[in-house]
């Protein structure tokens, strides 16, 4: 084993504090590996080659993988064509080396633990890294000087250290799952059924859908002026109101149908969505309190409903121009933090990518946003509602009411999303179209147009059409709403307003 020594003997010549590391474990690995094939499948799923310090190993490891998955035998002799010219092994006495890793046997009982230990030593020198670039980050004032930009990218790879951890996932068996379906059924019993998930704050929507469902993408998307950020933030207004009454009523955080909300706004700015909010749940529109045109009534409760809702557990970020990278970054510490329980993004085509070419395909950049919004969503094991815009295609088409199609800039929105919600108010084209109001001596098909125009305008008026165009779960269709545009405030209509199944 002197050229094992030596390999170890050369890894720590530099001066600087030798990094955490194991030569002689990885060595007995690789020895137990050739001497018994079978072993990697016992340590493929976690292990990787850049886990190893010896580079050399690394390579070894991988030349043992590639053989075993061909359904090859990976030994000293078959793999020694293999390193025929490999600099790094000729140093350490050529091929021979492999046929000197496999010298013990007694090497194969503790593979499982050389491969842990391998592997936590790696950890360990990867925190170094992050540690030392952070150091060297906060010392270095030649460039621009964002102490924040450094604490959110050591924010980020720290969690990609965390994540390493768990690498090696783990399969549940058909009980295991079947016990997570029977308490997700007993939790809608609970609550009164069809409520799975964290409430919508609309029972018709709740009804359809089973609640958002942890782990979930929700897009709710429309064109501008269908009511997208009034929906979202109606939605997350309940859900965080909810939570707070389930906690006052003694429920179990676990068992709650609410959650704390962390809102993302790219778009208006935290006091213009918490006045939207207010606005919702006092009646004072936003145009009266942004005006100051308000009666002593009418401030009397706005200052109420603020006061009542001071403790909501409803957490805004106003960021601009937040690239995907660092969306999820804060949310994670939302997370740690403050224990959200839903993420809502306001919208999707504000966040950028992680790449810095202006010239980059903007169709690729919209599917890493979608892929990141989507994982973020798994990782956190929340439902992450993201409003997306349509293109212009809608405004072409007679019939206005969105399509799948319709998703703008990239079909992979349609594709990563559990749920696809679209918001529809014909309230708002039949406006753009009102016809000639007559007066006496006006043609008669003047005023039969008005008549007819009028007819739809009083059936449609104060309503909107939420679309299900999409779900993962269970069947798709739509639900009226109710709208009452002062407040831009979304409820539940009468029983008799429902819409019928759509057939897909």
């Amino acid at each position: 084993m002197a050229q094992v020594v030596q390999l170890a003997e050369s890894a720590s010549e530099p001066s600087t504090p030798t990094l955490p590391q194991n030569i002689q474990a990885e060595a007995a690995l690789l020895g137990a590996l050739m001497i018994d094939n079978r072993l990697v499948e016992d340590v493929q799923l976690k292990l990787r080659s850049e886990h190893f310090f010896e580079p050399l190993h690394g390579r070894i490891y991988d030349a043992i993988l590639r053989m075993t998955d061909a359904n090859r035998v990976a030994n000293p002799v078959t793999l020694r064509p293999l390193f025929d010219g490999d600099e790094a092994m000729k140093e350490v006495g050529g091929p021979a080396y492999l046929a000197q890793l496999t010298g013990s046997g007694a090497a194969v009982i503790g593979a499982r633990d050389f491969a842990a230990q391998i592997y936590d030593l790696a950890l360990l020198r990867a925190l170094i890294g992050v540690g030392r670039d952070l150091v060297e980050g906060a010392l270095d004032t030649s460039e621009e000087v964002a102490p924040l930009a450094q604490i959110e990218k050591a924010e980020t790879e720290l969690y990609k250290v965390a994540e390493e951890g768990g690498a090696e996932g783990k399969a549940k068996s058909f009980g295991e799952a079947a016990m997570a379906s029977i308490r997700n059924a007993e939790a809608a019993l609970n609550r009164g059924g069809g409520l799975t998930g964290i409430t919508t704050g609309f029972n018709c929507l709740n009804s359809r859908i089973g609640g958002l469902q942890r782990s979930d993408l929700i897009i709710v998307a429309g064109r501008p002026g269908m009511g997208k950020t009034a929906l979202a933030t109606n939605m997350a207004f309940a859900t965080a109101e909810r939570f707070l009454q389930d906690q006052a009523d003694g429920i179990e955080v676990e068992k709650s149908a609410g959650a704390p909300i962390g809102f993302f706004s790219l778009e208006m700015s935290s006091e213009q969505l918490v006045t939207r909010v207010l606005s919702e749940q006092a009646q004072v529109t936003a145009e009266q309190i942004r005006t100051g045109n308000i009666g002593r009534q009418e401030f009397a409760s706005f200052a109420r409903t603020a006061d009542r809702l001071h403790s909501l557990p409803f957490y805004i970020d106003d960021t601009p121009g937040l690239t995907i990278a660092a969306l999820r970054t804060r949310a994670r510490r939302l997370k740690r933090q403050k224990g959200i329980g839903m993420v809502v993004v306001d919208y999707l085509q504000l966040l950028q990518g992680t790449g810095r070419n202006a010239n980059d395909n903007r169709v690729n950049e919209i599917s890493e946003i979608s892929r990141g919004l989507k994982t973020l969503a798994k990782e956190l094991d929340v439902p992450v509602v993201a409003l997306s815009q349509l293109s212009r295609a809608v405004e072409q088409r007679e019939d206005k009411r969105p399509q799948l199609a319709d998703l703008r800039e990239s079909g992979s929105i349609e594709q990563d999303a559990d749920i696809v919600l679209f918001v529809y108010r014909e309230e708002y084209y039949l406006k753009s179209h009102e016809p000639k109001h007559p007066i006496p001596g006006d043609p008669p098909e003047v005023f039969t147009a008005f008549e007819e125009w009028e007819a739809k305008h009083q059936h449609v008026a104060g309503t909107a059409e939420l679309i299900v165009a999409k779900n993962r779960h269970g069947g798709t269709g739509k639900e009226r709403l109710r709208f009452e545009g002062r407040f831009t405030k979304f409820s539940d209509p009468a029983d008799e307003d429902r819409l019928p199944e759509m057939r897909t």
